[in-house]
């Protein structure tokens, strides 16, 4: 039954020795298949539905234009970029995933400043918090060690995270990027005093298209996958990436590098 695709196969452990061994052995490999194969349609299920969204307004405008119940003008073909932008980058981040799930990402390490990374990202940045009245201060000590980073790949996890608290912080509040030196690693944080995250949440946020509040995912524009390509991106460098938040006062997303030698 196992080899016509019914996973939910086991054998019934009996005796002792070799073929008990065996039998055990065979149920953990179709446990591991099946949690694979439901991963798998969740994974399915979850691109599908964030592709109906964007489709179906991309539809719903062309459909309009055609029969002449809206005009093609600016503010229109803007509206139409704007999700087929939203196409683009969920299938770009779809294929990043994939290749850091495989292990198949390519990381060029270099020993860099961690203080210029953050620096420049905050920057970047600085017109998104300008215009929500967000206040964004860096607590950056003097002469912090370089990092064995892939520039580009830690820029990114920066991008992601501050990305998610300016999209979760609202007028008036601030972030806070900061950078210390804990043992042997360099600690990277963004913090927030946005909404925070519900206790019964945090031990989902880093997966695929999981989100606290589905309503408001068109709001943010997120494609729901920021932070799981954080922690991939994080995990290939072989640091770790954590978030602290109470609901009602913030979150605090951090995550380490390793000092160059």
């Amino acid at each position: 039954r196992l080899g016509r695709g019914d996973l939910s196969q086991r054998v019934q452990l009996r005796g002792e020795g070799e073929v008990a061994a065996l039998a055990q052995a065979f149920n953990t490999m179709a446990a591991d298949l099946e949690h694979d194969e439901q991963l798998r349609r969740n994974l399915i299920a979850d691109v599908a539905h964030e592709l109906r969204t964007p489709l179906s307004n991309i539809q719903g405008y062309l459909e309009a234009i055609r029969d002449r119940v809206m005009k093609p003008n600016a503010a229109t073909i803007g509206s139409l970029n704007e999700e087929v932008a939203l196409l683009s980058r969920l299938v770009n981040e779809l294929q990043e995933l994939s290749l850091a799930e495989a292990g198949e990402l390519k990381l060029v390490y270099q020993a860099e400043d961690i203080t210029k990374l953050v620096k420049q990202a905050a920057t970047h940045w600085q017109p998104q918090v300008a215009a929500k009245d967000i206040s964004l201060s860096l607590d950056l000590p003097d002469n912090l060690p370089l990092v064995n980073i892939d520039w580009q790949r830690v820029n990114q996890v920066l991008h992601n995270l501050l990305e998610n608290a300016v999209a979760y912080t609202g007028r008036g509040g601030t972030i806070t990027v900061a950078a210390a030196k804990q043992g042997d690693w360099i600690e990277v944080s963004v913090s927030d005093t946005g909404e925070g995250i519900p206790a019964g949440d945090l031990p989902n946020i880093f997966e695929r298209f999981y989100r606290v509040d589905r309503s408001r995912a068109r709001a943010t524009g997120g494609s729901g996958l920021g932070l799981t390509i954080a922690r991939r991106l994080v995990e290939a460098h072989g640091g770790k990436i954590t978030v602290q938040s109470e609901l009602g006062k913030g979150s605090r997303f951090s995550f380490t590098l390793s000092i160059a030698e």
